[in-house]
C-alpha cells in the first residue's frame, strides 16, 4: 500500500450480489464504494448529506474518473480511502483509491470532482469549507 497516509479509510466487504458471473466486482460497483466513503466522511465531521439537502445545500458529483488494477472478488475485505481534498474554485476534487486487505493491493484509484448548489445554485457553502480547511492542498 502507499505509504503516504490518508485522511480518511472506510473498511468495507464485497458482497456477492456486487459481482459478476466470473466472481468479480462490478465495475459499477466501484463507484458505490467510492461514494460511501465521501458519505460516512461528511458524517466524520458532522455533515449528514440528507440534514445538509433540507437546508438547501447539495453535494453534486461532477466527475468521476476511475482507474481499474486489481480485481476485488466475492468476500474480500477492503479499505476505500481518501487520500487527499483539493479545491479549485467551487469544486472539491476527492483523490480516493481501494486496497484489498489480505494482499494490500490497490484495487482502483480514483479522482472525483464534486460541485456544491445552495438552494439549487451554482455556490461555495462555507460549511464545507470550514470543514474541510485541514485536508486542502
Amino acid at each position: 500500500m502507499n505509504n503516504k497516509q490518508s485522511i480518511y479509510q472506510h473498511s468495507m466487504k464485497v458482497r456477492d450480489y456486487e459481482c459478476d458471473a466470473q466472481g468479480i466486482v462490478n465495475n459499477a460497483n466501484y463507484q458505490h464504494y467510492y461514494e460511501v466513503a465521501r458519505h460516512e466522511f461528511l458524517e466524520e465531521h458532522q455533515l449528514n448529506f440528507y440534514e445538509l439537502h433540507e437546508q438547501g445545500i447539495d453535494a453534486v458529483v461532477v466527475s468521476v474518473y476511475i482507474r481499474y488494477k486489481h480485481s476485488l472478488r466475492g468476500g474480500n475485505d477492503f479499505i476505500c480511502t481518501i487520500d487527499s481534498l483539493e479545491k479549485e474554485g467551487i469544486r472539491y476534487i476527492f483523490h480516493q483509491k481501494i486496497v484489498r486487505l489480505k494482499d494490500n493491493k490497490v484495487c482502483s484509484t480514483a479522482k472525483i470532482e464534486v460541485a456544491c448548489m445552495t438552494n439549487g445554485k451554482v455556490g461555495k457553502p462555507d460549511i464545507f469549507d470550514k470543514a474541510f480547511d485541514k485536508y486542502m492542498q
